[in-house]
């Protein structure tokens, strides 16, 4: 049995006015959470107001907008971070990048360390999980496209910050799922779910 542990779940489709699959596996793995006994905190992207980052100045040293303040506490509060986006032209959606640039600022994600502004991750402890589903098959994007947008995430940002180990769920065909493929996909997350993994 998996000790309880704090989860955030991350919805990072763009897309707020719609159900997507995407929606569907958030929901199995927070019913495989909670069954478990897991504390559950959800951010959902797309209905948050905030603004693009536009310069180096106001990463460093602006405010963070208030919008995001929740956000940034959850974060702080959670042992397990699970990222849910779809992929979009190879990438994580522009949303989800800009949510990422303004919650991970200097003095949280990581703070200053002697003559190194990078010095000292400032979320070490976490772990986390990225669920991305695609049109393309999985074992394509994996091998072929050597999942790059999903390591850069890995490496860049989560890695950066001082999240580990990060693990990653690809799903991939989506559209050829069909309601046995969806059925599959719900019953993988609750069991990731009921783990925190």
């Amino acid at each position: 049995m998996t000790e309880p542990r704090r989860i955030l779940l991350v919805n990072g489709h763009p897309d707020a006015g719609e159900h997507h699959l995407i929606h569907t596996l958030i929901e199995a793995y927070a019913e495989g959470a909670q069954s478990a006994g897991h504390a559950l905190r959800r951010v959902d992207v797309a209905a948050l107001d905030f603004p693009l980052l536009r310069s180096q100045h106001d990463w460093e040293h602006g405010a963070l907008p208030p919008s995001l303040q929740g956000a940034q506490d959850d974060i702080a509060w959670a042992q397990h971070l699970v990222l849910f986006f779809p992929l979009w032209l190879g990438d994580m959606p522009a949303v989800l990048k800009g949510f990422l640039e303004q919650v991970a600022r200097p003095g949280f994600a990581f703070k200053k360390g002697g003559d190194n502004p990078f010095g000292h991750k400032g979320l070490t402890g976490r772990s986390a999980r990225v669920i991305v589903t695609m049109g393309m098959p999985a074992l394509l994007y994996r091998w072929y496209f050597r999942a790059h947008s999903v390591k850069s995430l890995e490496r860049n940002i989560l890695g950066f910050v001082g999240i580990a180990p990060v693990h990653q769920t690809l799903i991939g065909m989506v559209e050829q799922l069909g309601e046995a493929g969806v059925a599959k996909w719900r019953a993988r997350l609750r069991r990731l779910g009921e783990q925190a993994a």
